[in-house]
């Protein structure tokens, strides 16, 4: 093999390994976390760097719900996505954190950059709660 052909060899795998391990990224946001605890969710909704919308249904809202912290239930998030605000840190809220990680992903998809899945819910949940 001449030198030429080696270098054209090795120059061919250094873009194969760049275009493999490039193009698997793609997209990727598996570095990017989408949850927050909810003792960062307290902190940002006291300090007011957040706003927190609860996606439960009407009557889990109505045992107990975060003071000031409007409802938007998640079969109804998709069709009143224009009600979040895409200016601002969004935290969504569930009763353990399922529902509000398929909301978070579900606006993440419509190009909702800054919302996040509060893990636990409202089970975890140790502010205040209005009833």
């Amino acid at each position: 093999m001449t030198l030429l052909e080696k270098g054209l060899l090795l120059g061919v795998l250094v873009i194969a390994v760049f275009f493999i391990f490039g193009c698997s990224r793609s997209g990727n946001t598996g570095n990017i976390s989408i949850d927050v605890s909810v003792d960062e969710a307290f902190k940002l909704w006291k300090l007011k760097e957040a706003l927190i919308i609860d996606i439960r249904t009407p009557e889990e809202y109505q045992a107990g719900h975060i003071p000031g912290v409007p409802l938007i239930p998640l079969d109804q998030l998709e069709k009143r996505a224009g009600e979040v605000p895409k200016d601002q840190k969004v935290l969504l809220i569930c009763r353990s954190g399922n529902r509000s990680s398929q909301g978070t992903k579900l606006l993440r998809s419509k190009g909702f950059d800054n919302v996040y899945n509060v893990t636990g819910g409202m089970l975890a949940w140790r502010g205040p709660v209005e009833r």
